[in-house]
């Protein structure tokens, strides 16, 4: 049996839409988990990116995995943005009550 691959381009086309759905819901969200989570989104399509352009970059005719070694330090890096993004919005909700960018308009308190 023949397994259909998928393409280059359908791998960046679902990358792109990833970094558009997750642009958008930056753009259009106002409750500040969702802004961090549509970011994790977007930083998960340029992961995609790199991984597609790495395995269809032939080196010697073997894949080159210089794109696939940076995601994995982009992931190990998401792994500490995380745990101290978390922090701050359980800091900001301890002090304000709330977690919509509306109403953390300023820095005092």
């Amino acid at each position: 049996m023949f397994e259909i691959l998928p393409s280059l381009n359908e791998y960046l086309f679902a990358s792109g839409l990833l970094f558009a759905i997750g642009l958008a819901g930056v753009i259009i969200r106002r409750n500040i988990i969702v802004i961090f989570m549509c970011l994790e989104m977007m930083l998960a399509a340029a992961s995609l990116t790199l991984v597609a352009f790495s395995r269809f970059n032939m080196v010697g005719g073997l894949p080159d995995y210089d794109g696939q070694m940076l995601v994995f330090f982009i992931i190990t890096v998401a792994a500490a943005e995380v745990a101290v993004g978390l922090a701050i919005i359980v800091s900001l909700y301890r002090a304000r009550q709330t977690v919509n960018t509306d109403d953390l308009t300023s820095l005092r308190g």
